[in-house]
């Protein structure tokens, strides 16, 4: 999986007053997991650009960090959570977790298909039920995506996630069965209403209440604007 550098900086300030005054001039407050449970966690500022830049790749927010602290050794993290503001839509708080190259992570990767499925040249249709999945993978396992090839899905077949081989060093923790990745199914037709056949001499009938219900809307409408 490809590596993005992250600049950050530490913090000494924090509190919500510090935080809120951090926002106004675009850096979003954090913390840095090491990953040596004994160590104390980093509090630290990143730019929102920055942030943005990224996680602006195919594996978004998975993306793996080579995360710079005041311009030091790069350290390899990864997004462990993302705050945001419900109402402006923005991140207000990261945290960042420290990995080491030997330690088992748990993440998420996207799901690609490539192919053309034969059901689609009868009439059905492809979908794609889920496209990320659920994995664990040492660091330097993680791939950018999973591919799976639909070139031998008819109509009304499927590929669960069981029936897709797991790159080396990788297991998928979502469920075999039940997580499909692609099928194939019959279009839906809607089937249109019969027409009516008119009675003879409704229409008659019809016109002559739309005529008298007329002229009792307009003398309705005349008396009110009367009392208006």
């Amino acid at each position: 999986m490809e590596r993005v550098k992250l600049e950050v900086r530490s913090r000494p300030e924090r509190g919500g007053k510090a935080a809120r005054a951090m926002r106004q001039v675009g850096e979003i407050p954090g913390v840095i997991y090491s990953s040596d449970t004994s160590t104390e966690t980093t509090a630290i500022t990143v730019g929102a650009r920055d942030l943005r830049h990224a996680v602006s790749g195919a594996t978004g927010i998975h993306t793996i960090l080579d995360v710079s602290l005041d311009g030091g050794k790069a350290r390899t993290a990864m997004i462990k959570d993302l705050q945001l503001d419900p109402v402006r839509d923005r991140v207000i708080h990261i945290d960042l977790h420290e990995v080491r190259a030997d330690q088992t992570v748990s993440t998420r990767v996207a799901i690609h298909i490539e192919g053309s499925a034969p059901g689609v040249n009868m009439g059905g249709v492809l979908s794609q039920p889920v496209h990320e999945v659920a994995i664990d993978s040492l660091i330097g396992a993680i791939p950018d995506s999973i591919t799976i090839d639909v070139g031998s899905l008819d109509i009304g077949q499927s590929i669960r996630l069981g029936d897709v081989p797991a790159p080396e060093g990788v297991t998928f923790t979502d469920d075999l069965e039940s997580t499909i990745l692609a099928t194939v199914t019959v279009p839906t037709v809607e089937e249109e209403p019969e027409e009516e056949e008119g009675v003879e001499g409704e229409e008659g009938v019809e016109g002559e209440g739309a005529a008298e219900g007329g002229e009792g809307s307009a003398s309705a409408a005349e008396d009110q604007a009367g009392e208006e």
